[in-house]
Parts: C-alpha cells; structure tokens; sequence
C-alpha cells in the first residue's frame, strides 16, 4: 500500500504513522516543518498507544516531487480559501489514486468530485484530540476514531481495506454508506466548541461548555435542524452525546484556537459559513450560527489605525 500524506501535522503525521506501523509504503508532503521531519522524521507520543517515531518514505517539500504511484493520497490540511486543494494534489494524482480527505467541514466535497471524476472520493472524518506541539512531534491526547465513506454514498472495496488497516493499527475506523451525515454530525461539535474557543480568547473546551452549557446546545441544534433540512437527519440524542463526551474529555485546545494564536487561516468558512450558507438555502433559521460566524469574520479583521479610523470618522 503507497501512500502520500499531504499536510503532516497533527492529523496527517499521526493517521500515516499508523498506516506506516502496518507496513504501508508512507511518503509525506510538509511545508514549515519539512527540514525537521527530513532529518529526524514525526515523533508521535500517544497517549494509548504510546510513543515511537515514524520515518516517512519519502519527505517532501513539493507535491510534484513524489516518486512513484500512490494508491491513496490523505489529503489533510486545513480547509481554508487560501489554499487551493485540487491544485495542491493534482500533480500526483493517478487513475488507480484514491483522493481521502481527512477534513473538517460540511460540503466541501464538490471540487473534488467536479475535478476528479474518474477517482475514488473519499471522505474522512476524524475523531480526536491530537496537537502538533513541536515542528515535528505530535501528542495525541484522546480518541483517535476514523469514519470514512466515498463519496457520493457507497464503500468501496478499497475504502474497506483502507479501514481495515487503520482497525490492525489499534485505532478504530468504522465505514459509512452516508459520509455526508457523519459530515454534519461531526460539525455538531465543531460548530460551537472551535468558534467559542478563539472568540473566549483561548478557554479550553471543557471550560466553555461548563459555562456555557446551554449556548452551545442551542448551536448544535441549529446544526441538527439543517442537517435534516439537507436529508441528513441525526440521531435524537446527538446532542447528549456530544455534551456529555465533551465533559469526559480532558481539557483541550481546539484546532481552530491553535490557529488563531499561530496567526494561521481558520476554518470559519468550512465549518460556520457553509453551515450558515446551507441553513439559507434551506430555508431553517440559524440565529445563533450567523451571530457566531459574525463575530468570527469580525475576530480575523486587522484593528483600523488611527490614521484609517479618523478617515472614517
């Protein structure tokens, strides 16, 4: 199995230094990291599974570069306007590659299909608490759960032994015929716990929802109305769930607040603005999703000088 990780931080470098424990051929495609994993590869300390460091295949600073045909390409980064994904792996993208995205967001999968329609589509969902604390180490704090499906609605044999792998690797990964409604499932959480982080100037999401239990579950409710809207309907308990393993998590930075205080693009528009943009389209109202990607776009605006503000006044 070849595989080429393309965005080796906290999701990418631990998911393909499980792949590599199995005996899975893993390059990896690195951008601020590349001369520290190059010299001295991911050091993964794991909270269930220990610690070891995995040395990549092949460690790149170019997609383009790959050696070779992968049979998968994890597609791990960030989903943010700034950043091209079909540019950024379309230069080692093959007939038989399969695209995995492993990504956070509601509907984002159309450029990959519209682009790719003769490859598998396969979208990924993960499940965990993990942070890259260094240039090249990872700690992984919790969880650990994959979910993938293609896309638009199957599991193909391909996917299965992409699962399978991962299962050997002592991580869970389950299948699902409907990707899309694990899609918005996950944006349950993600909609109020990675906004409310960055927007509390840095609480942990333990302390958010202890102060603020009843806010957040007015937000996974507007997430869950539009889900159904979008024939996606969740469980009844969804939200119960979601509380309640939050309370039982330990205490964690979000991903979207570790980025804000990297000074790196966030998430607001996978997450928030797609989920804001469906609720419309729908016809659901979504008052606490719009305030909340509101003050979001507010959050990221750069304070106007005193010379700008006095043209304004």
């Amino acid at each position: 199995m070849k595989v080429l990780v393309i965005g080796a931080g906290a999701i990418g470098g631990f998911y393909g230094a499980l792949l590599a424990k199995q005996g899975a051929d893993v390059s990896v495609v690195c951008r601020s990291n590349y001369q520290q994993v190059k010299q001295a590869g991911l050091t993964i300390d794991s909270h269930c599974l220990g610690q070891w460091n995995f040395k990549p295949t092949q460690v790149l600073q170019h997609v383009a570069d790959y050696q070779g045909t992968a049979d998968y390409i994890l597609l791990c980064t960030k989903v943010v306007p700034e950043l091209d994904r079909v540019k950024l792996i379309k230069n080692a993208v093959k007939p038989e590659t399969s695209i995995v995205f492993i990504q956070n967001g509601v509907e984002i999968e159309q450029e990959l299909l519209a682009t790719f329609p003769e490859n598998e589509i396969v979208s990924g969902l993960a499940f965990i608490c993990s942070n890259r604390i260094t240039a090249n180490t990872i700690s992984h704090l919790a969880y650990g759960r994959l979910t993938l499906g293609n896309v638009p609605g199957s599991v193909s044999s391909k996917t299965q032994e992409l699962a399978n792998t991962f299962n050997q690797s002592g991580i869970k990964c389950q299948t699902t015929e409907d990707i899309i409604k694990a899609r918005w499932q996950k944006c349950v959480w993600n909609a109020p716990f990675n906004p409310l982080s960055v927007l509390s100037d840095g609480l942990f999401t333990l302390d958010i929802l202890t102060s603020q239990e009843a806010y957040v579950r007015k937000i996974m409710q507007e997430v869950v109305k539009i889900a159904a809207a979008t024939n996606h309907p969740l469980a009844p308990d969804i939200i119960d769930i979601n509380v309640s393993s939050t309370y039982a998590m330990p205490p964690y930075k979000t991903s979207m607040l570790l980025d804000f205080e990297a000074g790196r693009p966030m998430e607001t528009e996978a997450i928030l603005g797609n989920a804001v943009r469906a609720g419309l389209r729908e016809n659901v109202p979504c008052p606490y999703l719009e305030s909340i990607y509101a003050m979001m776009q507010l959050k990221v605006l750069e304070p106007l000088t005193t010379a700008s503000a006095s043209r304004h006044t």
